[in-house]
């Protein structure tokens, strides 16, 4: 009974301690936003400045997070995850301390490192620490967190630069990690991945190809995409990352295995990812425009109106996580972008410059839901895609698709909104958002037929026992000696 009391309590606290390390990583893409006219009036600063204290994170973010993941199968997951866990705090206070832009961006960007290290170790940390038959509940609550912090960033960083101040929205951070420092080095248990050597052609491959199409994306809208700066971004970040796969392919010990994506629980997964956080980045960073520019919220209305979708991640993700454990996660994977879609095309039906809330809430509460059916399922599916020593690699990877995914969609979305209008006046606004949105919905839908593709529980279980055969035969061939693994039970949860 006490041995069962201790496993309990120590699920308990990986939950807890991974779950809100995940929020802090996930806030900190969007919760800078609604600060900036505040950080530009303190600090000074060009437009350019402004976008850069929000880009310099989400850069450094994506690209080196299956780095990050790669160091903590190498030299530790705990140990790695505390040492991300102490550079964001640390470059929290800093940019809360930020004499001025320059070091605001600076501080961003060492932000980026410590969560690109933190971020992915979460999962397989969480995994180790959950028994099999809980692990669905349990992602569940690790998704409605996280995906309570992607969407709630702009109404925490809205209250506290309207009611406190912007520095604010930087020493949130700072209490969270100092609690969480002792706590991860006291309950969490170490784990490792495969030993293998460090992949630094890979690494450099992955982050410059990753690092130049962001900045290209990124960039694109405010510097023009024929700009020599974008167009090389692009071409040379796509070029590198041509050779990733390549590298992928042939490398013995590749940072990300080319032939995890033979499998279409994996590929159908990181697919629909990459997607769904292309469709629903772009449309919260407008709609939240929307509802202060056109219809005249403050940043905290705006933030409380949007709760029926930013909140329901955290009424329904914990039964979406349940309920994956019982019918497979496919379907509600793909139900909840198929609900994402119907929202974001029901909010392009019915913005207007004088667009009541009753008429936009139904909207609001069928992506909410969708999101929320989406996001614990879908961490459980690229979990138990691939071999348990190989979660890191596919937690790192399916993150950084999901930065990519963000990025792009604020590209594409906005350059759809200023083809088609634009800030002069409520009606132009309008008219730039409503395409863009219809753009937004169908991007996501098509996430939903990519999840589709994911294999049906019982065969993706096959998949996985074979991969595992693949691997023993390997390991007899090399003469290596694995240690045995268990076997991949409902993969397709």
């Amino acid at each position: 009974m006490s041995q069962q009391t201790a496993q309990r309590g120590g699920t308990v606290w990986a939950l807890v301690i991974t779950s809100v390390a995940g929020f802090m990583a996930a806030l900190d893409n969007l919760v800078v936003t609604t600060a900036l006219p505040s950080i530009r009036e303190d600090l000074g600063g060009g437009l350019g400045d402004l976008e850069w204290t929000v880009s310099a994170y989400t850069l450094t973010f994506a690209v080196l997070l299956m780095f990050g993941a790669a160091l903590g199968d190498r030299f530790g997951r705990r140990r790695m995850f505390l040492a991300g866990l102490t550079v964001f705090t640390v470059a929290s206070a800093a940019a809360a301390m930020a004499p001025g832009i320059d070091s605001l961006i600076a501080a961003r960007a060492v932000q980026g490192v410590g969560a690109a290290v933190m971020m992915p170790l979460t999962l397989t940390l969480l995994t180790a620490a959950v028994p099999a038959a809980k692990r669905g509940m349990a992602y569940g609550i690790w998704g409605a967190v996280n995906g309570l912090a992607v969407a709630s960033g702009p109404l925490i960083g809205g209250s506290l630069t309207e009611h406190v101040s912007w520095h604010w929205i930087f020493w949130l951070n700072v209490p969270l990690g100092v609690a969480l420092l002792p706590l991860a080095r006291l309950r969490l248990a170490e784990s490792y991945g495969t030993g293998a050597p460090l992949d630094i052609p890979g690494t450099l491959l992955a982050s410059g190809g990753l690092f130049g199409v962001v900045y290209g994306l990124v960039r694109g809208p405010a510097d023009g995409w024929t700009s020599s700066l974008v167009l090389t971004g692009l071409v040379a970040g796509g070029a590198l990352l041509v050779g990733f796969v390549l590298h992928g392919l042939r490398a013995e010990n590749p940072m990300l295995p080319m032939r995890l994506f033979r499998s279409r629980a994996f590929a159908g997964i990181n697919a629909a990812s990459l997607l769904m956080f292309l469709g629903m980045f772009g449309s919260i960073f407008l709609l939240s425009q929307y509802m202060q520019g056109v219809l005249g919220y403050s940043p905290t209305e705006a933030g409380l109106r949007m709760l029926p979708w930013t909140g329901m991640p955290m009424l329904v993700a914990p039964i979406a996580g349940i309920l994956s454990d019982r019918i497979g996660g496919r379907p509600v994977v793909a139900a909840g972008l198929f609900f994402q879609a119907v929202g974001l095309g029901w909010m392009a039906s019915v913005v207007t410059v004088d667009a009541s809330y009753a008429v936009q809430l139904p909207g609001l509460i069928v992506s909410g839901i969708g999101m929320a059916l989406f996001f614990a399922p879908a961490s459980s599916l690229v979990m138990s895609s691939v071999r348990p020593q190989e979660q890191g690699i596919a937690s790192g990877a399916n993150n950084a698709l999901r930065e990519v995914g963000g990025a792009l969609g604020i590209a594409i979305m906005a350059s759809i909104f200023s083809a088609q209008g634009g800030y002069e006046s409520g009606q132009s606004f309008v008219d730039g958002l409503r395409p863009a949105l219809v753009t937004g919905s169908a991007v996501v839908a098509l996430a939903g037929v990519a999840a589709l593709v994911i294999p049906a529980a019982r065969r993706a279980a096959r998949t996985g026992a074979e991969t595992d055969e693949t691997a023993a035969a390997a390991s007899a061939k090399t003469g290596t000696q694995s240690r045995p693994e268990p076997a991949l039970e409902d993969v397709a949860h």
